[in-house]
């Protein structure tokens, strides 16, 4: 079997997008990358447990840890014990934190315009399709065993 992608080409390509996007987001929402992640996540959902946001971020525990510090020192969430189980911190937002929702939609919105400029809706579609895949396959293989 032909084995895709062994020289490495495909995880190059996927960190090369992932800091074209990350660059992409503008300093003017005072954000830093990354931290539009867990405010999307709360938009969606306020009041997730932080296990559930490092889940749905796909970021490692301590990268989760040092953006909810930081986006909690500027006043846009909260962090409090789950009143079922105090073991578990509950992260919601703040009024402050609601109020750029808007401006992170646009400009997901604008980033995603740009991304797909060029390709046709099926090839969209087909990324879109494959990156899940690619990406469920890695967190699988990695919670079974280091990569190696």
């Amino acid at each position: 079997m032909l084995i895709h992608g062994a020289s490495g080409a495909l995880g190059t390509v996927a960190v090369q997008l992932a800091r074209a996007h990350a660059a992409a987001v503008p300093r003017a929402l005072n954000l830093d990358p990354g931290q539009e992640l867990l405010l999307t996540q709360l938009f969606d959902d306020d009041g997730q447990t932080q296990a559930q946001l490092l889940e749905r971020v796909g970021l490692d525990r301590s990268t989760v840890s040092k953006l909810l510090r930081r986006v909690r020192e500027a006043g846009l969430l909260t962090r409090e014990p789950a009143p079922h189980d105090r073991r578990f911190m509950v992260v919601s937002l703040t009024d402050a934190g609601r109020a750029p929702q808007e401006s992170i939609a646009d400009m997901w919105r604008t980033l995603e315009q740009i991304s797909v400029r060029g390709l046709t809706v099926d090839q969209v579609e087909a990324f879109t399709t494959c990156a899940h895949t690619i990406e469920k396959s890695v967190r699988d293989h990695s919670r079974q065993a280091p990569v190696g």
